[in-house]
């Protein structure tokens, strides 16, 4: 063959390729959205990897995923809405929080969403119209951070017998925290437990409510699930153990993190849930027919290093009913 034909073939090859590259389906754009930052969600990331893959979808292989990250500032989330709306994003998780699916809701009433909200109630919320038929672009999980609320302080009011003050923790920027807080004052007066609430929406505000709770004389803390204090697990973590405060966390990666107890729903399996979710959609489903999930085990992880750090005996009883205990 000669040189001229042999170039005008590989010519004619490539433009070949490149045509059938252009007439393949645009992969599909998964935008997750959440209030917390990439490191405290690091777990939940990975189940919801594991939940696309059940579902047949392999990031980078058939998908794409956009991230944006909040890091527990809620102004930030409506311009990373609005950004994955513009860049037109096939299906948005909105992840880290109530105020997280609200604002994705804000954003757009056509690109679908499925949520993962702390609220216990979305259709209030107006998120959806019903839990069974949710009705409009937006389905989900729920995580029964309030109900779960006075459930935590009947854990702390194990950890300290007789007539002690428990200090209860709030972002007051979370639209849920006056819900959660008149949870916890409910359960209080029906258990004539003394209660004090605290809050903090910066990292400023911590240190000065870690110092508060010891001031006031507390005996326990209750944290109240947040994306702002999952961005700073550690860090609390920390302030509990150099204040010697025995503290009771929604999630288990805050035990595993070092935390005394964590009492809640598994966080990874619900964002496994919910990547099932996306998985569905992807494949045609409508979120106005996909009923809202609700979690239906709840886990107790008892953390006995830290106890021993803290000086805290756990009582046979509280032991026996964790689902782990960390040695």
């Amino acid at each position: 063959m000669k040189r001229r034909e042999f170039t005008a073939l590989l010519g004619g090859a490539a433009a070949w390729s490149l045509a059938a590259r252009a007439q393949q389906p645009a992969m599909p754009v998964i935008g997750f959205m959440s209030g917390g930052s990439p490191d405290s969600f690091a777990p939940s990331v990975a189940g919801f990897h594991q939940g696309l893959k059940e579902s047949g979808f392999v990031e980078g292989q058939n998908v794409a995923i956009e991230y944006r990250w909040a890091h527990g500032q809620y102004d930030r989330l409506p311009p990373l809405a609005a950004d994955l709306v513009r860049r037109g994003a096939t299906v948005i998780a909105a992840t880290g929080g109530m105020v997280s699916a609200l604002t994705a809701k804000a954003a757009t009433a056509t690109i679908p969403i499925v949520f993962t909200s702390g609220g216990d109630d979305p259709v209030a919320a107006g998120l959806v119209a019903s839990l069974n038929r949710p009705g409009g672009n937006a389905t989900g999980m729920t995580l029964a951070t309030i109900v779960l609320a006075g459930k935590r302080l009947e854990i702390a009011r194990e950890l300290v017998s007789g007539d002690f003050l428990i200090a209860f923790l709030v972002n007051p920027n979370n639209p849920n925290s006056a819900s959660v807080t008149s949870a916890i004052q409910t359960t209080a007066v029906a258990y004539r437990q003394k209660v004090e609430i605290v809050r903090a929406a910066s990292d400023s505000d911590l240190d000065a409510a870690f110092a508060a709770v010891v001031r006031m004389g507390a005996r326990a803390l209750v944290v109240e699930p947040d994306p702002f204090f999952d961005s700073q697990r550690v860090q609390m973590i920390v302030r509990a153990a150099r204040y010697v405060v025995p503290a009771v966390f929604g999630w288990r990666e805050h035990a595993f993190s070092g935390g005394l107890i964590s009492y809640g729903p598994n966080l990874p399996d619900a964002y496994r849930q919910a990547a099932i979710y996306v998985g569905r959609i992807l494949k045609g489903a409508k979120p106005a027919e996909l009923p809202v999930q609700q979690p239906t085990k709840f886990e107790l992880i008892i953390n006995l290093k830290t106890a021993r750090t803290l000086g805290i005996d756990i009582s046979p009883t509280l032991l026996a009913r964790a689902d782990e205990v960390i040695e």
